[in-house]
């Protein structure tokens, strides 16, 4: 919903925008009978055969859950939320054939860091990656290639701290922490590339969480639990299933959520399935 057009997203020869793959995808589930409430909920308690969630003051209950709250790109608190699809933005990948011939920087020192700067390379008219230490944590070869790249220039041991733009991004201030110089930077194009944090401060003390919060699941947690052999995206709790980048720390694309999402959904149905084939067993 937050990007602008996606390319990297199969069936779409000409690509779509964001916003409309999220509504027709909306429109698909819709069409086989999915309810769609636009709504927050502000708990949930996921232990026992029964799970509870509270949509305001309203109680749902469900044997199945699959989480896919996703995860949010940090960003630097300087108010550059309002400008973003209008010069700021977290995806390079996604964004950077928008900003042919323009003048664009890249803030981060990690392997996300030198990506964005090389897919921005193949358009912008300039890359710079400003990194707040003196080294980059990338490993060695994407270093590499964004130093042998004549189109990336580097800004050692500085900050932004100011980002400036009515109705679009049209300058950045930067600090040295060394030396403290103030500067000013024109550019039309500001990537934020520090990282995310994955939604699951709801589930925080109810399913096993990574270190940095990622939801484990037997896909990227590896829970040798009894019941869980079978249903690769459960997580630590029984019916609790987990899909997208709130579990996913590695790829973080569209296309893997959505296939990550119909693993999801065959695992919860086969587990519904054996709660029915128990409930015969018993009666």
């Amino acid at each position: 919903m937050n990007t602008t057009l996606v390319e990297n997203y199969p069936g779409f020869k000409e690509g779509i925008m964001g916003p409309d793959l999220m509504m027709n995808m909306e429109a698909q589930a819709k069409n086989f009978g999915a309810e769609v409430r636009y709504e927050d909920v502000v708990k949930v308690e996921l232990a026992g055969e029964t799970k509870k969630v509270w949509v305001s003051e309203k109680e749902i209950q469900a044997k199945v859950i699959i989480i896919s709250t996703g995860a949010t790109s940090r960003m630097l608190g300087l108010g550059e939320e309002k400008l973003m699809g209008r010069g700021v933005s977290t995806c390079a990948v996604c964004d950077a054939a928008f900003f042919r011939d323009k003048k664009t920087v890249v803030v981060g020192g990690g392997d996300a860091a030198m990506e964005d700067a090389l897919a921005l390379a193949k358009y912008a008219s300039e890359v710079t990656i400003v990194h707040r230490g003196s080294e980059f944590r990338a490993s060695k070869i994407m270093q590499e290639r964004v130093k042998n790249n004549p189109k990336i220039k580097i800004t050692w041991n500085s900050e932004v701290i100011r980002v400036q733009g009515d109705e679009k991004l049209h300058s950045i201030e930067l600090k040295n922490s060394r030396t403290q110089e103030l500067k000013t930077m024109k550019v039309d194009g500001l990537f934020l590339a520090i990282g995310h944090f994955p939604a699951t401060e709801l589930f925080k003390g109810q399913v096993d969480l990574d270190e940095k919060g990622f939801l484990k699941t037997g896909i990227n947690g590896e829970l040798k639990v009894d019941w869980m052999k079978g249903y690769p995206t459960q997580t630590s709790v029984a019916g609790v299933f987990g899909a997208g980048d709130v579990v996913d720390f590695k790829y973080k694309q569209a296309v893997t959520a959505a296939g990550m999402g119909c693993q999801a959904a065959l695992d919860a149905e086969k587990y519904l399935s054996g709660l029915q084939g128990l409930a015969l067993q018993v009666w």
